[in-house]
């Protein structure tokens, strides 16, 4: 139709895509480059990546609703003047409805719902740029108890981030080790899915999920 984008070589995509399945339901996102980013797409890109990468480590006390931390997606965007107009994080139905009450993360500070563990929620920061380009990254997490009196989050998801996107001069040592961690964590999961079923996917899985640190980076102190 003529409404349709074109993709090429010049083009950033933004894919939100999942399923429901009868052992539960997915909602993920991804943005990646199919050839090289300008320098305006990744800064974008690396705000909303660090925005994501603030709400994924958050600790924050029992019976705080999901309002409280919607800024930390949005402090990387705001403080280059930049923001998106929807909500962070939203719960997650079971053959329902994928968005799906009560617990949210947004700025609408009337949902006094708090956050309980074993709650799922989205983390999707994002920034938009209307006839340009859009950004999101999305992963599922799950509220998990953390130390006495306060909870954290887990990751369900486990997509690569592309690291073409990111201006790595913008990062800083825990968030790099991060992404680091969490492509160890998805190559860990998922290439034993792909070893025999589909070698070219392990590969490109493989070249995907390559840290960013060496290994005494990694291992050293920030």
């Amino acid at each position: 139709p003529d409404s349709a984008a074109e993709v090429d070589a010049e083009t950033l995509v933004l894919v939100d895509s999942g399923g429901q399945y009868l052992d539960g339901t997915t909602d993920a996102t991804r943005t990646f480059h199919l050839g090289r980013p300008t320098e305006a797409q990744k800064t974008a890109f690396t705000r909303v990546f660090k925005g994501h990468v603030a709400l994924d480590t958050a600790v924050f006390p029992e019976n705080t609703p999901g309002f409280v931390l919607d800024a930390f997606a949005r402090r990387h965007l705001w403080a280059a003047g930049m923001d998106y107009g929807h909500g962070t994080g939203h719960g997650v139905g079971a053959a329902l409805n994928v968005h799906e009450g009560p617990q949210s993360i947004s700025p609408r500070f009337h949902n006094l719902q708090p956050l309980c563990a074993g709650m799922i929620v989205s983390n999707e920061p994002g920034y938009y740029e209307a006839g340009a380009f859009g950004v999101r990254i999305e992963n599922l997490l799950v509220v998990e108890p953390a130390a006495p009196g306060f909870l954290a989050f887990d990751k369900l998801t486990l997509i690569p981030i592309d690291r073409n996107c990111l201006d790595l001069d913008l990062l800083d040592h825990a968030e790099k080790l991060w992404l680091d961690r969490y492509h160890a964590r998805v190559l860990q999961h998922l290439s034993p899915l792909l070893a025999d079923a589909d070698p070219p996917a392990l590969a490109w899985l493989t070249k995907k999920c390559a840290p960013l640190l060496t290994e005494t980076d990694r291992s050293g102190t920030p």
